[in-house]
């Protein structure tokens, strides 16, 4: 009996070991902002009456799981007074071999954005990077920065520029490896 035992503890600890040996954290840094920190004006919004230079952070992350064949990357205000929160950015279909992005990327118009990537719709009504610009007397918004590891290398229902940020998050809620958040706070 104790032989048995000691033969079924060793197969769960082995198959634990696989586990947590196999288990891989990502983590997500940037440059401008820090975890906890407040938002630069360099990142803020311009128009809404913000008044910041609306560049969007230099993004790196590492710790991905080997089968991720993709990454979107997006930013959420969940403080937004909109019952639904404000996307800010959204990008999906990053290769699979990029590790991060420069300041910068975030700007449709600049070619800093790597070959294949998708900047989609925000709640400002237009794709690529929107600054963080709560209501004036709001208290500070969270901004919460995420990057995700995809086991797709093109979202399946998100094809193009047009695409919500909601039909992104659909595809991401069934795709998702991994993910990693960096939150900072901005108010006004």
């Amino acid at each position: 009996m104790r032989k048995m035992m000691a033969g079924i503890a060793a197969v769960v600890l082995s198959a634990w070991g696989m586990t947590a040996a196999n288990a891989q954290s990502m983590s997500l840094t940037s440059s401008e902002v820090k975890e906890g920190g407040t938002i630069a004006n360099e990142q803020v919004f311009k128009g809404f009456g913000c008044t910041g230079n609306n560049v969007s952070p230099s993004l790196s992350w590492s710790g991905a799981p080997s089968g991720a064949k993709s990454f979107a990357v997006s930013i959420y205000d969940p403080d937004a007074p909109t019952g639904s929160g404000w996307w800010h950015w959204v990008v999906f279909n990053i290769p699979a071999n990029v590790t991060s992005l420069p300041k910068g990327a975030g700007d449709v118009k600049s070619t800093l954005m790597p070959k294949g990537a998708i900047q989609s719709r925000t709640d400002f009504g237009a794709d690529g990077y929107g600054g963080p610009c709560p209501p004036t007397g709001d208290k500070p918004h969270h901004y919460q920065i995420t990057v995700f590891a995809v086991d797709v290398d093109k979202l399946p229902d998100a094809t193009n520029d047009m695409a919500s940020a909601a039909l992104v998050g659909f595809d991401l809620h069934f795709h998702t490896l991994a993910k990693a958040t960096l939150t900072a706070t901005y108010g006004r």
